[in-house]
């Protein structure tokens, strides 16, 4: 009697251990969801922050900035928010970049948009005489007018990495794992990518081909393929991007890094494909 007590006791206990690692295991691919961004320097973000910091790479692209405008303002929002789209702050601040209703930066619906809030901050930015010849944080405070105005300047190494490998300087530098379910799947993941190249990049929807699992953007040259394809990767946690290949190198979601391919592999096509809707 008392060694089938014994034997019950110690095959509960294994359950119980099994369970706990099968639960830890679970814990740890939920968390540990994150991106790393290698070029001449690196940076690791989780999924949301990657994907706020390629859409204000974009928008800086879009609107003709230089590189370093891209570098204060994905600065001001690492200090404002974490890179993350906050719904508060200090009194009325709201997103990414903490801008307030009260301060003529628009309602906060408005403020909430990512894409909003960084057009916003540029377009403040542009208005800063000399602002290209100053330092990271003064830039920054000039547009922020913040009660700490030297706290943007120690997120500038991370900034500049960011910067060269969203714009495109870098090559497989942006490496995603992803874990969970998608937002999205299928014909409505294609077409939300689309939606959001067009309104970050400026991308004619002509540009950017699509079926209902698979997204391919036409690009000019090696520096544009690459801006696009780290921008897929970064906005793949949301849309279920699987696979993203460009010049004879292929980035996936089950190993979360990018790996040189065989086969033709055209030049000027980089190619995403997304999970199917069932």
């Amino acid at each position: 009697m008392a060694a089938g007590v014994v034997l019950v006791l110690v095959t509960v206990v294994g359950l119980f251990v099994a369970f706990r690692h099968f639960a830890d295991g679970l814990r740890l691919t939920f968390t540990g969801r994150s991106c790393t961004v290698s070029a001449d320097g690196r940076v690791t973000l989780d999924a949301r922050q990657m994907a706020n910091a390629a859409t204000i790479a974009a928008i800086g692209a879009q609107r003709g900035m230089p590189e370093r405008a891209v570098v204060v303002a994905l600065a001001t929002a690492y200090q404002e928010s974490g890179l993350r789209n906050l719904a508060g702050g200090d009194r009325d601040s709201v997103g990414l970049f903490q801008q307030r209703p009260s301060q003529g930066w628009g309602s906060p619906a408005q403020i909430r948009d990512p894409r909003y809030a960084t057009n916003t901050f540029y377009a403040a930015l542009a208005k800063v005489r000399d602002w290209e010849g100053m330092r990271v944080t003064d830039a920054a405070q000039t547009v922020q007018r913040s009660a700490f105005p030297e706290a943007y300047q120690k997120w500038a190494d991370e900034s500049e990495v960011l910067s060269r490998a969203l714009l495109g300087h870098a090559t497989g530098a942006v490496a995603c794992t992803i874990g969970g379910d998608p937002q999205r799947r299928g014909a409505a993941a294609t077409a939300a990518l689309t939606q959001g190249l067009a309104l970050d990049w400026g991308l004619a929807a002509s540009a950017a081909a699509t079926d209902l699992t698979r997204l391919t953007v036409t690009v000019d040259d090696e520096r544009g393929g690459w801006r696009y394809a780290h921008w897929l990767v970064s906005h793949a946690q949301d849309n279920g991007v699987r696979r993203v290949r460009f010049d004879g190198l292929q980035w996936t979601a089950e190993k979360g890094t990018w790996d040189r391919v065989t086969g033709e592999q055209p030049p000027t096509r980089v190619v995403a494909e997304v999970l199917d809707a069932s």
